[in-house]
């Protein structure tokens, strides 16, 4: 029996237009016999005249046209495998698991390789894996390189089966639905090298400022400070013209300068040079000169840049300069940092900063003072120094503190229950969200970072806010500050808050137990005058040994409970020593009320021993694994910390590592010391 052909679409109308026409005829013929009966006659023998040759014709040409069309088919699907098969663009057909089943010329002249040899779609492009292949529901680009030519992988994925089968053909379907990927390749190499090539020639931004040039200038004879400066002009100068750039001398101390942006990379291989050229300088000088260099790149217009610059030199000196800090639209880079932060002799900053905060204040009737997390007692006794200026400007000013650790509590207790102090002196962060209105100013003590504050709520509640911190400052900080006051150099948050309580009024009297509190801090932070003591933390100390603070009363409220003292040796016994020079311990926490302090304190016990550079002693506390870092110089514990998420001081720093167990803690601790090591960080 043969199989009948069938044929649809307009072809379909086309064949049939011959049956229609004589469908129309006889019509015509019955209305006009209808009409005339004459008429009717005559032109009825016409009309089986025309449906005899129409009847005759269709019979005679059917066989032709059919066989007609069936060659046209085939020259058409020949044709269209041609075209596909010479397409210009590389396109190929693959499974789900990214076997090619058929490719055209252009596809298999990238790949190189005879079409039988050809396995996988991920062998020749390592970014295209199986699993990208089997979950792909929709349309996907994926950008990747084979050879020296980079490409951009379209991906569709595609299924046929019975619905893709003409019903009109007759013919039944015995295969299941089949699922196929399509492929299209598009050179981008190119319009990349192009791309690279245009970013390569925009100009970027840069400041440069000398950190200590008043003091640097002071430490060598008058007839040499000329040169000493022609000497470091000349290194900026040939440092920057070497790149191709241009330099100009803004102030005696100042410098802005601009690089093509392909300069930049090299920038951060040689890991900014000149920082060290510029400290090698030396005629004679007690001090040698440092500099902060901000860079600001990726900016839509060269304003932008330099706005990115000036906030990249804001964050190099809250680091406590001697660094190079890169910023662009998201991210931030630091550089350097080996130096340890000049004290400042002037207090002309901290006047300025007193007399702000003092206009600030008397614009607010209500005052809300926060430190971090945890809180310590730098962070308390910082507190309650500005409690003290509040009440001297008749402001009412409420403390928030959430958990009272150990190390506060004996200070704390001195306040609570005190005639002399409000019941409300002290509140939980929920309570003072409860009470922020317009009139409110919030005053953060011994932070910076908006994570790790007591109530981070209130940051975002409170539009007046003032920040008074001595930690370099990382990439995450309180951005909404009406007056920041960052002081890298200072030993603690007392010593700055000590001295605005000088300049901010006359008539302060600071009370005994307030004063216990600012000296504590400074003692805790100093680690007893050991780390970071300068001319001013003495000068601080005097001033509130002046107004009453005793050293033997506080030196018996920071007295160790046995237990906290057992595990202190017990952290200095496990200590290991890795590469020679670091020495990393764990502290139990088992018993301890605050072992984070603990290990503060055994962190500071191991830098007695000789050849340490630096010490990481971890403790567990609520979940967390927590990081104290100590060094003497040598080391930046500042940056190993931020690289674990943390900061701190370059001596003094500290991070949080939630979710690990201390052996992942150790293993990211030696991990971090072994890129510093190798990057040349460590002196």
């Amino acid at each position: 029996m043969k199989e009948k052909k069938k044929v649809a679409g307009q072809l379909v109308v086309y064949l049939q237009l011959p049956r229609l026409l004589s469908s129309l005829i006889i019509m015509m013929n019955v209305v006009i016999g209808a009409i005339d009966p004459i008429a009717g006659l005559a032109m009825s023998g016409f009309t089986v005249v025309y449906l005899i040759i129409a009847v005759l014709l269709y019979l005679y040409k059917k066989k032709s046209i059919m066989a007609g069309m069936v060659e046209f088919s085939a020259d058409y699907a020949w044709i269209q495998k041609k075209l596909l098969n010479e397409l210009d663009i590389p396109y190929a057909i693959i499974d789900e698991e990214g076997r090619i089943l058929w490719m055209n010329d252009q596809f298999t002249q990238i790949v190189k390789e005879e079409k039988g040899k050809l396995k996988t779609l991920s062998a020749m492009f390592p970014d295209i894996t199986k699993e990208n292949l089997m979950n792909l529901k929709e349309n996907a680009s994926i950008h990747s390189t084979f050879g020296e030519s980079c490409y951009r992988v379209e991906l569709k994925p595609v299924t046929i089966g019975k619905d893709d089968i003409n019903p009109e053909s007759g013919q039944e379907v015995l295969v299941e639905d089949r699922s196929m990927i399509t492929v299209y390749l598009f050179d981008e190499t190119e319009i990349l090298r192009l791309s690279q090539e245009v970013n390569d020639q925009k100009m970027v931004a840069g400041l440069i400022y000398l950190d200590n040039y008043e003091e640097a200038l002071a430490s060598v004879e008058e007839v040499r400070r000329s040169l000493l400066m022609a000497l470091i002009e000349r290194k900026i100068s040939k440092y920057i013209t070497g790149m191709c750039g241009i330099v100009k001398k803004m102030e005696k101390d100042k410098y802005f300068f601009a690089i093509k942006h392909k300069y930049v990379e090299e920038l951060r291989q040689q890991r900014f040079s000149i920082l060290e050229e510029v400290k090698a300088v030396n005629i004679g000088n007690e001090m040698s000169v440092t500099l902060s260099i901000g860079l600001g790149i990726n900016g839509d217009t060269y304003y932008q840049n330099y706005e990115l610059a000036r906030m990249a030199m804001d964050m190099a000196l809250g680091r406590g300069g001697d660094q190079a800090v890169i910023k662009d639209r998201e991210n931030i880079e630091y550089f350097g940092g080996k130096s340890q932060q000049q004290e400042k002799t002037t207090r002309v900053k901290a006047r300025v900063k007193a007399h702000a905060l003092r206009e600030l204040m008397e614009t607010k009737d209500q005052l809300l003072i926060m430190g971090h997390k945890l809180g310590d007692v730098d962070s308390f006794g910082a507190s309650i120094g500005i409690y003290r200026i509040a009440t001297a400007l008749n402001k009412k000013a409420h403390i928030v503190i959430n958990d009272i650790t150990t190390t506060v509590r004996p200070m704390i207790e001195r306040f609570m229950n005190n005639p002399d102090y409000p019941d409300d002196l002290f509140l939980t962060g929920d309570k003072a969200c409860d009470m922020v209105d317009a009139n409110t100013i919030l005053v953060v003590v011994d932070v910076n970072r908006p994570s790790i504050t007591e109530a981070p709520e209130l940051l975002h509640l409170v539009k007046t806010i003032v920040v008074l911190d001595h930690h370099r400052q990382s990439s995450e900080i309180v951005t909404n500050a009406v007056l920041s006051y960052v002081e890298p150099y200072a030993s603690s948050t007392c010593e700055m808050v000590a001295e605005v309580l000088q300049y901010i009024a006359d008539d302060i009297r600071i009370k005994p137990q307030e004063a216990d509190a600012m000296y504590g801090g400074i003692v805790i932070d100093t680690n007893n005058f050991n780390n970071q003591a300068g001319v001013r933390t003495f000068e601080a100390a005097a001033y509130l040994r002046r107004n009453g603070a005793d050293i033997t009363r506080i030196r018996k409220m920071f007295r160790d409970d046995m237990e906290d003292y057992k595990a202190k040796a017990e952290a200095i016994r496990q200590a290991d020593v890795y590469q020679g020079a670091f020495a990393i311990s764990t502290c139990p926490s088992e018993g301890i009320k605050s072992p984070t302090i603990v290990a503060a304190q055994a962190a500071n016990e191991l830098l007695e021993i000789k050849g340490i550079k630096a010490s990481v002693v971890m403790s567990k506390y609520n979940g967390t694994i927590y990081l104290s870092a100590r060094s003497i110089d040598e080391v930046n514990v500042q940056v190993m910390m931020e690289r674990l998420g943390g900061g701190g001081h370059r001596t003094v720093a500290g991070a949080q590592l939630k979710g690990a167990t201390v052996e992942e803690a150790k293993e990211k601790v030696k991990k971090v010391i072994q890129e510093m090591i190798e990057k040349g960080e460590v002196s």
